[in-house]
């Protein structure tokens, strides 16, 4: 990259084994790729490793750095959140012991399940006076005095994360707005996070939760990214948000929850780019890593949204891309119930120490131990950068298959069936469970562990095809290089459609794209480039959630017709011919967008016929093969290759099973079908 001076964007994406780097050369279009082991103990460093090495000599100009983290995502999927406090309105101490009623899925009934610890413990929740009504208005004063006295409460505990919600701040955040400023006089080494321009919408627990897992995760992100910052300088650096746009960083400090998601969001936004451009405008996106697998629904070319997702055991109404994970990884650990059943996952080696195959102090065998010994990836990582020890491996399995009476092929074979189950499961829950038929999608694979396992799913699931990008490992950081700045605003705005004040709804619209258009100001997009997307929940009178629509030009009667539409493509029915059933504006919403100049998909050229090596592979049984080995970048558009095969690249492989046969198209995807 340095025989001339570039100038270029770069996507980072942080997994939990591998750290992808993506540029994008904005004059000649070209992208370069690379990956490198990730660090947990401290990402920055995988990053900056990554960045370095994308980057080889001098004559770059770095435009901007775009970076998926998994640093908040990390932190409440492993539960370490710090002591932190909670103010909230008097009377309202047990705000997050009451909860809500719902038991989880699979726990039989509210008999057998146990309520997990609350995210703050009712010890650390204090209260303070004052009042204000579902308008804003206000029907008891602040309290000064006790709130005085709780922030110094906090100071003297060494208490120094906390979050406010106050009832009915979402119309009115004066009362939040003092708080802030009181801790700010009492307190002033807090971090406060206010619910008021966290989630400026009704719910008081949804709303409490999500301020409460923004003030957690608050240092450590503040912490991350100010690291990397410092070591770019003035770079641009920009940050993924969950909502498939992004954030500088300095914004980011100060909404952190907005990253929760970060990683798996880019990923589902490079796999809708490329679907798209493949001809498919409806997939499922499968992200496979290390230590998980994220699985996405991609209609009309864009992600699924939703503000009912959650991270670990923490509900958030933030705005996300609808992305379900599971401990499915390659780095997935193989191990034995109390019953002597075979389990894989959802425990993970991880990085470090990393599978057996590592040679880094792994002691139990995984899913990537069970593809090397049965040859469907070669002996070697990353074009042989991670060499792998195949015999290690081998002599883990033999144990594990000692204890279950199996070879070692039949339990790695084993590993592999449960580990294909796990992720055509997490395919289930996203298109079964939500009324789609699975069997009218393509699935797009990626990530280093993604295609590995894609034959066993089109047989599981019945699927079309499935799509394999160029580069598929590293297409989170390409998603990176392909979104646009976003920021959502909300305000709840409670009315029955038949005496919706369509004055006061404008207004409401107005106020938010103001917001929005000072965000994008700050961010230093000319106002002639804004875009702004404007929609509302709405349900029918009487129901306890919502379905969001579109506003487009706030033809109120169009919305209520697109919301009928939309309440029947979701749940199968709708009254749209009772008009005696009443429907009920909530939410009202707008988001501002700062377009970027996106990257392209390069027709290939065509080229000379691939000849493949060979190499014993274990397809079924304990029978090895001579099965052909072919290299992908020798793949022209227009080859065909018919399984048994394997087609290796970079940081990727597609084991192509019997039966099954892969053909590129013209932008170098491999598709894949029986």
């Amino acid at each position: 990259m340095a025989e001339r001076r570039r100038r270029v964007r770069i996507g980072i994406d942080t997994g939990g084994t591998f750290t992808d780097v993506v540029a994008f050369d904005e004059d000649s279009g070209e992208l370069f790729t690379t990956k490198t082991p990730s660090t947990p103990a401290n990402p920055a460093e995988g990053f900056m490793t990554g960045l370095d090495k994308v980057l080889p000599g001098a004559g770059v100009e770095i435009l901007a750095v775009c970076h998926g983290t998994t640093v908040a995502t990390n932190q409440l999927l492993e539960g370490k959140i710090d002591q932190i406090g909670f103010l909230t309105t008097e009377g309202y101490e047990f705000l997050l012991e009451i909860a809500r009623q719902s038991v989880p899925d699979g726990y039989g009934n509210s008999y057998f399940w146990v309520k997990p610890p609350r995210i703050v413990p009712a010890g650390l929740v204090k209260t303070v006076g004052g009042r204000l009504d579902h308008t804003g208005a206000q029907l008891r004063p602040f309290d000064e005095d006790g709130a005085r006295t709780a922030a110094r409460w906090f100071a003297e505990q060494g208490i120094d994360t906390i979050g406010v919600c106050f009832l009915h701040s979402y119309a009115n955040p004066a009362h939040e707005l003092r708080m802030r400023e009181i801790l700010a006089e009492e307190h002033p080494d807090a971090v406060v996070s206010l619910s008021c321009e966290v989630l400026r919408e009704y719910r008081e627990y949804e709303r409490a939760m999500t301020t409460l897992i923004d003030a957690a995760v608050k240092p450590r992100v503040a912490r991350y990214v100010t690291s990397i910052r410092q070591r770019l300088g003035s770079t641009p650096f920009y940050i993924m948000k969950s909502n498939g746009g992004v954030l500088s960083a300095d914004e980011v400090t100060k909404q952190p929850i907005t990253t929760v998601l970060s990683g798996p969001a880019a990923g589902a936004l490079g796999a809708a780019l490329v679907a798209r451009t493949a001809g498919f405008d409806r997939v499922l996106t499968l992200d496979g890593g290390g230590t998980s697998t994220d699985v996405s629904v991609v209609q009309d070319g864009e992600p699924t949204l939703t503000t009912e997702g959650s991270v670990g055991a923490y509900p958030s109404k933030i705005t996300m891309i609808d992305v379900v994970t599971v401990g499915a990884g390659g780095g997935s650990v193989a191990w034995l119930s109390r019953e002597g059943a075979l389990k894989v996952g959802p425990r993970s080696a991880g990085a470090d120490p990393g599978p057996l195959c590592y040679r880094r102090g792994g002691s139990e065998p995984t899913v990537t131990d069970a593809h090397v010994v049965l040859g469907r990836i070669p002996p070697h990582l990353l074009g042989g950068e991670v060499p792998l020890d195949v015999d290690a491996a081998r002599d883990g399995l033999a144990t594990l298959g000692t204890k279950l009476g199996l070879s070692v092929p039949a339990t790695a074979n084993g590993i592999l069936e449960i580990s294909a189950w796990n992720q055509a499961n997490a395919l289930r829950q996203i298109t079964v469970k939500r009324g789609l038929d699975v069997r009218d999608f393509a699935l797009v694979t990626f990530g280093g562990s993604g295609s590995l396992l894609l034959c066993r799913l089109i047989d599981i699931l019945g699927l079309r095809a499935v799509v394999v990008p160029r580069n598929p490992g590293n297409l989170s950081a390409f998603g990176l290089l392909t979104v646009d700045v976003k920021n959502d605003y909300v305000q709840t705005y409670v009315a029955r459609h038949r005496s919706l004040d369509i004055d006061a709804v404008r207004v409401h619209f107005d106020a938010l794209t103001r917001r929005a258009a000072e965000a994008l100001d700050a961010e230093g997009f000319p106002r002639d480039q804004h875009g702004y997307l404007r929609s509302a929940d709405l349900r029918y009178y009487g129901q306890a959630f919502e379905v969001r629509v579109p506003v487009g030009d706030l033809d109120p009667d169009g919305v209520v017709a697109a919301f009928h539409d939309a309440h029947e493509r979701v749940y199968g029915y709708c009254f749209r011919d009772k008009p005696e059933q009443q429907v009920e504006w909530v939410n009202l919403r707008v988001t501002g967008i700062g377009p970027i100049r996106r990257p392209t998909l390069p027709v290939l050229a065509d080229g000379p016929a691939a000849t493949p090596t060979f190499r014993p592979v274990c397809f079924h049984g304990d029978e090895y093969a001579r099965t052909p080995v072919y290299w992908r970048d020798d793949l022209s558009p227009g080859a065909t290759v018919r399984g048994p095969a394997v087609i290796e690249e970079y940081g990727s492989t597609v084991p192509l099973h019997p039966g099954f046969s892969a053909t590129v198209d013209r932008f170098g995807n491999v598709v894949v079908s029986r």
